[in-house]
């Protein structure tokens, strides 16, 4: 059964070339026959699309071309060499989908007919060739002629659909050089400058549309494989790579005809490359941090990992594969370092906690530059370095909100601390305190966490918290003193009262060292804040120190009340006394810091050299020729002891060990000189020492010499007055300064009992009446009050 002919083929053609196709062989044979088997073959039905492989040659004539490789239009006209089919033939076909199958079938159907037909016919009997037939037999063959070269084939191009269809399968380069093409033969028929296309209502033509539409596909398929390649290397690496290496010749090329095309009219798709890779790295960073419970610290550190596995990406297998002239790897790092920006400056701009905004600051400054960007090569980047992540005023506003948070946090705490801890000053248990290792955690955790951001946040941060500090400690030192002056410290058991004043003398040292720490870091306006806390710290020290050293001579006093007696030369009995008093309660004090303790210590020592010499100047005890030697052995005996007991103590106080020792030679000496020298080293080793001290020496060893006296206290008031322009000693060096002294007698002359002899009196020299003293306040005021 005959199928029927499909009714869209013009057949009309090929009846016009089939006289041009008959005719005779070379041995005069008719070729009839084989032009009506290659119009048999040809009624087979049209195909839908042209491929390059079916050309002339290539077996079988077909409706994409003729037989002879000339382009054949789909209605199955001949058309010209180098006409491109339009888009339009694609449309009629769209509605020849139905007649499609029906000619499939009929082109089998026609195919076994003519295997029939040779089948029938026999086996094919070998024809003689021509040279065969012209040369007699016998006779050599000539040679050939030379075979005329071929014109070139022109090549063809591609329909929009073929060119579409080399964008599907990622034939990206390809698919670009054919645009191209088509973009020229639009200019060219148009005569227009180049440009870009135009719609097709602004007087744009078909073929500008079509030129469009494929830029669109072109670009879409780019920038989807841009995002699909960072995904990570899968099972196709070498496939993802070539597909690379195609983008990167795309833009080349595009960057070559953007050249030729001008500034007004280029398409600058290598811009818009670097546009994809950034979008595609936003996506890539908010798929990797989407929201973390841990917070913003747990969204930095995944976005660090997903930076450097990224990075890792591009640097192994994608840069590579562009081409070297684009810098690929400098714009996906620039791409990545804007996206990030992105997201950090949004991270910014929401209302953060203080922690979230550590951690913010310490990524900004630290974790990108060393972790992420120190990893990199960055002189793969060809206009220097990359810009700043948030700008220098978005830093500044993070860094002014911590510090005022810290500042507002801290003073609360501080004293919500303090309050704690005052609640058991009062207590008789006898616990501890953690008062200053609370104080120093909670403006280490500040002080030690902002010098790591940046150098500038670490002053600003210890500024800050140097003045909240030196706020507390004045509080504080408010509160002990407030402490101590109350009826209800003093009925604390004993050992319970000192141990809370012990207490208190050591939250001195960590939080002194604290204040230091914080004026070295801290600019130079910090010193203000660091002598007020020193200060603060200072009376808070002396107080207890004070406190301490009361209670102990209050015990002691009874002892000292028994020196510079006539019982004193022969009994050791108040020196023993005072030295276990002082060793048993050294052992209580030896809890005190090293720093406070020393300086308790040394205070100690002065405090008990001075009661041991004041009974000594109050004059209680009159020296004769007999005793002065006994008097200075005893008091050199007592000085070696005490010495030894505080070098036991540890007390760094050694200045006042020549004390007694110069007063035992000031007894001792006989001649007016030595006494003079002597002198003269006392008052150059303590200047608070006074000409009323040396007049009570000179009483107490019982030099009556006017004259011998004049010369010994001009010794001691030439270098009063020489060293009247200094200034004082200190506090601590201070020893004849808590030393009183009574004024001296005055001495009545009694010339009237020289004139009766006959008494028989003797003639006294002089007649000492003591001074009055004036009564002491309390007894004026009640005199008053009377």
């Amino acid at each position: 059964m005959r199928s029927a002919r499909n009714p869209f083929e013009d057949v009309s053609g090929l009846e016009e070339e089939e006289p041009g196709r008959l005719g005779t062989l070379p041995n005069g044979a008719s070729c009839g026959r084989r032009a009506t088997l290659e119009k048999l073959v040809g009624l087979a039905p049209f195909r839908l699309a042209w491929t390059p492989g079916r050309r002339a040659g290539g077996g079988g004539g077909g409706s994409g071309n003729n037989g002879h490789g000339q382009p054949r239009s789909f209605l199955g006209r001949v058309l010209p060499p180098g006409i491109r089919r339009s888009s339009a033939d694609f449309g009629l076909l769209a509605r020849l989908q139905g007649a499609r199958g029906q000619g499939d079938e009929e082109a089998g159907e026609a195919a076994r007919r003519l295997t029939f037909l040779r089948l029938g016919r026999g086996p094919k009997p070998r024809r003689a060739s021509l040279a065969e037939r012209v040369v007699p037999a016998g006779e050599a063959a000539p040679e050939p002629p030379p075979k005329a070269r071929e014109p070139p084939k022109l090549k063809e191009p591609l329909s929009v659909l073929e060119i579409l269809s080399l964008i599907q399968q990622r034939e990206l380069a390809r698919a670009d050089e054919h645009i191209l093409e088509l973009e020229a033969e639009e200019l060219a028929s148009s005569g227009s400058a180049p440009g870009p296309p135009q719609a097709e209502g602004a007087g744009g033509g078909r073929r500008a549309r079509d030129v469009a539409l494929l830029y669109e596909a072109l670009q879409r398929e780019l920038w989807a494989l841009v995002r699909e390649t960072l995904a990570g290397p899968g099972p196709g690496a070498g496939a993802g790579a070539g597909a690379v290496a195609q983008l990167g010749q795309v833009l080349l090329q595009e960057e070559a005809a953007d050249g030729r095309r001008g500034p007004g009219a280029a398409r600058r798709l290598r811009a818009r490359w670097a546009e994809a890779v950034a979008r595609a790295a936003r996506e890539r960073l908010e798929a990797a941090a989407p929201g973390a419970p841990g917070g913003l610290a747990a969204q930095l550190e995944a976005l660090r990992a997903r930076l450097l596995e990224d990075m890792g990406v591009v640097r192994g297998r994608l840069a590579p594969a562009y081409p070297a002239g684009l810098g690929a790897f400098g714009v996906y790092l620039r791409g990545y370092h804007r996206a990030l920006a992105e997201w950090l400056g949004a991270a910014a701009r929401r209302r953060l906690p203080l922690a979230d905004r550590y951690a913010l600051l310490h990524w900004h400054h630290q974790v990108y530059p060393r972790e992420v960007l120190g990893l990199v090569d960055m002189v793969a980047l060809e206009n220097g370095e990359l810009g700043p992540l948030l700008s220098p005023g978005t830093v500044r506003g993070l860094e002014d909100e911590c510090v005022t948070d810290v500042k507002a946090q801290t003073r609360a705490a501080l004293l919500r601390a303090l309050q704690e801890d005052e609640e058991h000053w009062g207590s008789p248990e006898d616990l501890p305190s953690t008062l200053a290792q609370d104080v120093c955690e909670l403006l280490e955790e500040h002080t030690e966490r902002a010098p790591r951001i940046s150098q500038e946040f670490g002053e600003r941060m210890a500024h800050c918290c140097l003045g909240g500090l030196a706020e507390f400690l004045q509080s504080f030192q408010q509160r002990v003193e407030r402490f101590h002056e109350s009826p209800g410290a003093r009925e604390l058991p004993p050992d319970t009262y000192i141990s809370r004043t012990i207490g208190l003398v050591n939250c001195g040292p960590p939080l002194r060292a604290l204040a230091e720490r914080l004026a070295r870091v801290g600019p130079p306006e910090s010193e203000p804040a660091r002598e007020a806390a020193a200060s603060a710290l200072d009376r808070v020290t002396r107080l207890c120190h004070r406190v301490l050293a009361d209670l102990l001579f209050q015990e002691l006093q009874p002892y000292f009340c028994k020196l510079m007696r006539r019982k004193w030369l022969s009994s050791t009995e108040a020196l023993d006394g005072i030295v276990a008093t002082l060793g048993a309660q050294a052992l209580a004090l030896r809890r005190m810091q090293d720093e406070p303790y020393q300086e308790l210590v040394a205070e100690l020592h002065r405090r008990a050299l001075v009661e041991y010499v004041r009974p000594l100047f109050r004059g209680r005890l009159r020296c004769g020729s007999r005793t002065r030697s006994r008097v200075a052995g005893r008091l050199r005996e007592d000085a070696a002891q005490l010495q030894r007991l505080f070098r036991r103590l540890e007390s760094q106080a050694s200045w006042l060990d020549a004390v007694v020792p110069h007063l035992a030679e000031v007894l001792q000496l006989e001649d007016t000189p030595s006494i003079q020298v002597e002198v003269g080293v006392l008052v150059r080793d303590y200047p608070d020492i006074r000409r009323k001290h040396v007049a009570a020496l000179l009483d107490i060893r019982g030099l009556r010499s006017t004259a011998a006296r004049q010369e010994i206290l001009a010794v001691a008031r030439d270098l009063e007055l020489s060293e009247g322009e200094a200034l004082a000693p200190p506090r601590d060096r201070a020893f004849f300064a808590d030393i009183p002294v009574p004024r001296p007698p005055f001495c009545l002359g009694l010339p009237l009992l020289g004139r009766f002899p006959f008494l028989g009196l003797p003639r006294p020299r002089l007649a000492c009446v003591p001074r009055l003293r004036p009564p002491p306040p309390s007894r004026t005021r009640a005199r008053a009050q009377r």
